[in-house]
């Protein structure tokens, strides 16, 4: 066990058992929305999980330890706190621990965490991914590469289409990541239920994705598999909607320079705005439908 780890004692139990356990993520909670919807949301989310049978465990670093489970007091702390506590990529995570610090953790962090106390499923909104303009700016999300090294299964309603879709698609291929479509053989687009880009393969239901998921380790294979889960229709935007505003976000994302890691949160807030606070809506709706997947999932995986 990792020195700095710290896994609650209802995860821990569970895993030990070999119980169903869902992975969720913090940014989320400190990046994604404000207080005290942040909260609520984060609550919810677990909720939605143990619904459909499975131990929810928010990862998140917290005074320097990586935590593998969430209690509601330290939830309602990182609500709070939001937008003080830093996010946590994998370049970050020595920085923070070694200074005590909090970090809200990325899909990438939220992996690693995941996989040092043996949690296989992990739910989350979106991946990050290849940014348009890559190829001369180089900007690629770290999520891609730990996808690509990290055996955790992640179900996500796709990658928002502020990013260049083809390209992430791209990159995942080169990476040896399996790319699956849950009910679909198009690659969902985050805000709407298709992107005009396929998956690898498509399954029908969730027992499907834990064969999938326990063949590949038993083959030894390196990396994680990514669950592309489409926002559920009645909450998937207009195209016509949505993408103005986002063409309308990254144009004046450039226009004053925002660069790193703050063109993703300048991106969303800006749509948000553009969208009168319905994309907020959808990006909450896509998570409980992720959580409920991922956990039926890590209910079948138990039974393997």
């Amino acid at each position: 066990m990792n020195n700095y780890l710290d896994v609650k004692k209802e995860v821990a139990e569970a895993i030990a058992n070999g119980k169903p356990v869902v992975a969720l993520e913090s940014t989320i909670i400190s990046h994604g929305m404000p207080y005290p919807q942040n909260v609520e949301t984060a609550l919810k989310v677990e909720q939605v999980v143990k619904e459909n049978g499975a131990i929810p465990a928010t990862i998140a670093i917290i005074g320097g330890r990586l935590k593998a489970g969430l209690d509601e007091n330290e939830i309602e702390y990182f609500g709070k706190k939001g937008l003080e506590i830093a996010k946590a990529s994998r370049r970050d995570l020595a920085s923070i621990c070694a200074r005590k610090n909090d970090g809200a953790c990325t899909v990438t962090t939220t992996m690693m965490i995941a996989h040092m106390a043996g949690i296989k499923i992990f739910a989350t909104g979106g991946i990050g991914g290849v940014h348009r303009g890559a190829e001369t700016t180089m900007d690629i999300s770290a999520d891609l590469e730990e996808l690509g090294n990290t055996p955790v299964m992640v179900v996500c309603a796709g990658c928002k289409s502020i990013l260049d879709i083809g390209l992430t698609l791209e990159y995942l291929e080169t990476h040896g990541v399996p790319v699956i479509g849950m009910g679909t053989e198009d690659f969902p687009a985050f805000y709407t239920s298709k992107s005009g880009y396929k998956v690898d393969y498509k399954v029908e239901n969730p027992a499907e994705l834990a064969n999938i998921y326990k063949t590949s380790r038993d083959l030894g294979l390196k990396g994680g598999i990514l669950v592309g889960n489409p926002i559920p229709e009645e909450y998937s935007m207009n195209p016509n909607v949505i993408n103005p505003a986002i063409d309308k976000a990254i144009a004046e994302c450039n226009e004053l320079g925002i660069k790193g890691k703050e063109t993703t949160p300048f991106l969303l807030a800006k749509v948000k705005e553009l969208t009168g606070g319905d994309s907020l809506d959808s990006n909450i709706q896509l998570v409980f439908n992720n959580a409920k997947i991922a956990a039926q999932t890590a209910v079948e995986l138990s039974k393997l």
